[in-house]
C-alpha cells in the first residue's frame, strides 16, 4: 500500500455547486465507511484508492484518496466510481446517497422516506451558503478570528450523513445562519409577571435588555423563533388581551453561534442559547421544560466541582449557565419550551491577557475555512507540529478525564463544545467546556442531589457509567482529538504515528493521577474506540439520546500496525 503524501488543502476554486456535491458525496462516503462497511471488512486500500462494497446490493465503488488513515478517518479527492462490470463510470452524490438508501433498507429492513430528501437539503445548505458567503478568511487577523471560527463551519459534521440539514427554504435561515457572517438584533417582548417562568440568576440577561413596564418583564425572543410561533393561539390571546406586548426589534446586535440557536453579544460577552423548532442536522433544537429546569440545577451543582478542577488545571474552565427565562401563558407547554432561552456566561472573565478564544470545531476542520484553523495557527506558532499537539493534549484529557473517573461529571468536548485559548503565536493556552445540555452525572458521585430534585430535571441528568464512558471515550478521543490529529496529520502525513503516540503518552499520564482505572487501562490495551452512529441513528430516525456506537479500531494499543485501517 502506498501513502499518498499531501498538504492541507484549501477550499476548491470551483462553483459552489461543484463544491457542495463532491463535499456531500465524500461525507456519504465517511458515514458508510465508519458504520457500515469497514465493521462488515467490506472496504480495502489499494495504493492511493480506496476500495468499498455494498454487499447487499452487489456494487463496488471506489474514490481517490488525498490521504490515509490509521483510523480510517481517511481523506478524498476527485469524485466516486462504480465498477459496472467493464469499466469504472462517475457516480454523483444523489446516485450514491440512493446506493446508501437501498443498502441500509436491505441490512435493517427499515424504509426511511426522509433519508435522500435529508442529504438533499444538506448539500442544499452548503451550496447556499458558499454563494452568499464573503468572508475571506485569508483577511483575517487573529484577533479578529473568535466569531470568525465560530461561523466557519461551511462543511459541517464529517461523519453525518446530512451535515448542514435545514428545515426550510434558505430565504428563510439566510439572515440567520452563522455561516455567512451574519449578525442580527432581538425581538422582545413585554410580559406581564405573573405569565413569567424563570429560575436562577438573570442578571446578565436583563443587563441586555430594555426595561419593562411596572409588572412586566422583557423577554427576548430570537427573530426566526418568533416568525415560526406568532400564530400559536396561546400567544395571540396573551397578546389580545395585553398579558403580552410584542415591542418591536432593537437593540444590540447578536452573532449566530455554530449552533445556530446559540448567539452571542460581543460588547456584553454574553451567549443566549434560544429554542428553535427547526430541524438542524439531527434534532429539532427546542429547550424541552426539564432541559430549562436542569442547566440551572446542573450549574449549581457544577460549579464547586469545576473550583476544584480549576486548582488543579488552572487553565481549564467550564462556561456557567446560570438562569432561563420562558413564558407559560395557561401552563402552554409549547410556549414555555419555544420561548424558553438559557443565559451562559462569557469568555472574557476566564481568558488570560494576550489569549485569544477559537472555537476547536474551526481548528479542526479540515478545509481551512477560517485563520483559526491548525495549519493557520502552526505557521504562525513557530513550532513543529507535535510540540503544539503536545502542549493541546495537557490541557484538553486531564481535565475531562478527572471530571469523570474522580467526580462523577460526564463531559460532553466534542469539538463544537470546546473552545480553546490559544497566544498570539498561534500556540494553545487555555480550554473551555460549555453547554451543559449533554453534561450528565453519574448517580454513584451524585445520587444525594440528584434525588432531591423533581423526578423530571434529574432524571434526565443522569448516566450511567458505560453509557457515559461511552459518551466521554466518543467525544473526547473520536470526535475531537483523532479530527484535530487528522488536520494536524494533513500537514505532514508521515506524523500521523507520532500523534497518536502522544495521545497513548498522555491518556497513559492520566490513568496514574486517576488511580489507573480498567476504562483507560482498556484504552491503553488498544481496545475499539466508541463511534457515535449518526448514520445509522438518522436511518433510525431516533432523537440524539438514542444514539448506537460502532466500534473504531484504535491506534493507542503498544502493538497497534502503524499504517492505514480500512
Amino acid at each position: 500500500m502506498t501513502v499518498p503524501s499531501t498538504t492541507t488543502p484549501t477550499l476548491p476554486s470551483r462553483p459552489p455547486a461543484d463544491t457542495a456535491d463532491a463535499v456531500t458525496a465524500h461525507t456519504l462516503l465517511n458515514c458508510l465507511i465508519r458504520e457500515v462497511s469497514a465493521p462488515e471488512h467490506q472496504v480495502t486500500v489499494d495504493r492511493d484508492r480506496l476500495l468499498l462494497r455494498l454487499p447487499r446490493r452487489d456494487i463496488l465503488l471506489r474514490a481517490p484518496l488525498r490521504r490515509v488513515s490509521l483510523i480510517g478517518a481517511h481523506r478524498f479527492t476527485g469524485p466516486v466510481q462504480r465498477y459496472d462490470g467493464a469499466a469504472w463510470v462517475t457516480v454523483g452524490w444523489r446516485e450514491l446517497a440512493a446506493y446508501v438508501q437501498d443498502e441500509l433498507e436491505l441490512r435493517t429492513g427499515i424504509a426511511n422516506g426522509e433519508f435522500l430528501p435529508q442529504v438533499t437539503d444538506s448539500r442544499e445548505t452548503v451550496r447556499t451558503i458558499l454563494e452568499h458567503r464573503t468572508t475571506d478568511p485569508a483577511a483575517a487577523t487573529l484577533e479578529d478570528a473568535y466569531l470568525q471560527s465560530e461561523q466557519s463551519l461551511v462543511f459541517g459534521h464529517r461523519y453525518h450523513p446530512a451535515p448542514k440539514a435545514r428545515t426550510g427554504a434558505p430565504e428563510g435561515w439566510l439572515a440567520y445562519g452563522p455561516e455567512t457572517g451574519t449578525r442580527f438584533p432581538l425581538r422582545y417582548l413585554a410580559v406581564r409577571r405573573g405569565l413569567v417562568r424563570e429560575e436562577g440568576d438573570l442578571r446578565d440577561l436583563d443587563a441586555l435588555m430594555p426595561r419593562a413596564d411596572p409588572g412586566f418583564v422583557t423577554l427576548p425572543v430570537h427573530p426566526w423563533q418568533y416568525e415560526l410561533l406568532r400564530g400559536h393561539r396561546a400567544l395571540r390571546e396573551a397578546i389580545a388581551t395585553g398579558d403580552i406586548t410584542d415591542t418591536g426589534v432593537g437593540g444590540p446586535d447578536f452573532a449566530p453561534t455554530a449552533s445556530v440557536r446559540t448567539l452571542y453579544q460581543p460588547d456584553a460577552d454574553t451567549f443566549l442559547k434560544f429554542s428553535l423548532n427547526v430541524r438542524l442536522t439531527n434534532c429539532v433544537r427546542k429547550n424541552a421544560a426539564y432541559e430549562l429546569s436542569g442547566a440551572v440545577a446542573l450549574n449549581s451543582l457544577l460549579q464547586p466541582v469545576f473550583a476544584r478542577l480549576g486548582e488543579r488545571f488552572p487553565d481549564c474552565a467550564l462556561l456557567a449557565e446560570p438562569g432561563y427565562r420562558s413564558i407559560a401563558p395557561g401552563g402552554d407547554t409549547d410556549l414555555l419550551e419555544g420561548f424558553g432561552v438559557i443565559v451562559r456566561s462569557g469568555l472574557r472573565p476566564h481568558l488570560k491577557p494576550g489569549v485569544t478564544p477559537l472555537l476547536c470545531a474551526a481548528v479542526a476542520d479540515e478545509h481551512p475555512t477560517s485563520p483559526a484553523q491548525v495549519s493557520r495557527l502552526l505557521a504562525r506558532a513557530g513550532t513543529d507540529a507535535l510540540d503544539w499537539w503536545d502542549t493541546y493534549l495537557r490541557l484538553l484529557l486531564p481535565p475531562v478525564l478527572t471530571a469523570y473517573f474522580e467526580h462523577g461529571v460526564v463531559l460532553e468536548p466534542h469539538l463544537q463544545n470546546v473552545v480553546v485559548g490559544v497566544r498570539p503565536d498561534g500556540s494553545p493556552a487555555q480550554m473551555f467546556f460549555r453547554d451543559l445540555e449533554g453534561t450528565k452525572l453519574l448517580p454513584g458521585h451524585h445520587r444525594d442531589a440528584l434525588a432531591a430534585l423533581p423526578e423530571h430535571v434529574g432524571g434526565p441528568l443522569m448516566y450511567d457509567a458505560e453509557r457515559g464512558w461511552n459518551r466521554v471515550a466518543y467525544c473526547l478521543l473520536v470526535n475531537h482529538a483523532a479530527e484535530l490529529l487528522g488536520a494536524l496529520a494533513d500537514t505532514d502525513p508521515a506524523l500521523e504515528p507520532a500523534l497518536w503516540g502522544l495521545v497513548r503518552d498522555h491518556l497513559d499520564a492520566c490513568a496514574r493521577t486517576v488511580g489507573d482505572p480498567p476504562r483507560l487501562r482498556a484504552l491503553l490495551s488498544g481496545v475499539p474506540l466508541p463511534a457515535k452512529a449518526n448514520l445509522l441513528l438518522r436511518w433510525s430516525r431516533r432523537a440524539d439520546r438514542h444514539a448506537t456506537y460502532v466500534p473504531l479500531p484504535s491506534p493507542l494499543g503498544e502493538d497497534f500496525p502503524r499504517e492505514a485501517a480500512c
